[in-house]
């Protein structure tokens, strides 16, 4: 088909299409109200909930805030267990020394001794042998004039001797109450100075006296001293009786 009727038919073909879709357009039922044109549906029930969404990121830290004010002060705890002792520290320095005390009472120290010596030749036998050389005798318990040692303090003593002999031989003994404890021999040997020596422990009680003397009639006296000599008799408390 040519010619005008042609043309007309084809543009009737291409706004038909168009008046159709203009007119389905029109008769849609807006959603949002409940009746478009026509009556609308009955609502829907509630959809279920959704899963949780992920995680967002960590904020940043805010900016620090003022102190706050102090708070009531609360009451005393109960006290604790003892703790483990720690380790031992290091050692300090040596203090100063202190000052002297004074002296305490009622502290009483024994106290006995003497050493004396040989000033004259010969000495008389079955006599105490005078020794008037001093060289100790603080306590004053040899008598010097007597030759005998006096005890004042009970209890262990020590006495020694040691005799020049010459000229003749020499026997002397050590007496503690009239009573002979030891003797001491020795044989002079002509154109020499000998020596005779001893000693003992003896116990003795207060009132005891001890002293050396010459033993037999004279012939056994041959005890010597002088200036470069000497024949000597000493004695000594060990310790007291406490009981």
């Amino acid at each position: 088909m040519k010619g005008p009727a042609g043309f007309l038919l084809f543009s009737l073909l291409l706004v038909a299409p168009h008046c159709t879709e203009v007119a389905t357009q029109e008769v849609q039922p807006d959603p949002k109200t409940p009746c478009a044109n026509w009556m609308g549906g009955a609502p829907g029930y509630p959809g279920h909930n959704g899963l949780p969404g992920r995680d967002g990121k960590d904020g940043k830290d805010g900016q620090k805030g003022e102190k706050g004010e102090e708070g009531v002060q609360g009451p005393r705890g109960d006290q604790g267990e003892i703790g483990v002792p720690g380790r031992e520290g290091p050692r300090g320095f040596p203090g100063y020394p202190g000052q002297k005390g004074e002296k305490g009472e009622g502290a009483f120290v024994y106290r006995s001794a003497f050493s004396v010596g040989l000033t004259e030749r010969a000495p008389h036998p079955n006599v105490p042998i005078r020794f008037s050389k001093i060289f100790y005798n603080e306590q004053s318990h040899y008598d010097a004039s007597t030759g005998k040692f006096h005890c004042t303090m009970p209890g262990m003593y020590y006495f020694a001797y040691h005799l020049t002999v010459y000229l003749t031989d020499v026997k002397v003994s050590l007496y503690k109450k009239d009573k002979a404890v030891i003797f001491t021999y020795d044989q002079f040997q002509k154109n020499n100075v000998d020596q005779a020596s001893g000693s003992v422990l003896l116990h003795l009680s207060a009132g005891d006296e001890v002293w050396l003397q010459v033993y037999g009639e004279g012939d056994n006296n041959g005890v010597y001293a002088d200036n470069i000599n000497d024949s000597t008799f000493m004695g000594f408390l060990l310790y007291p009786d406490l009981d």
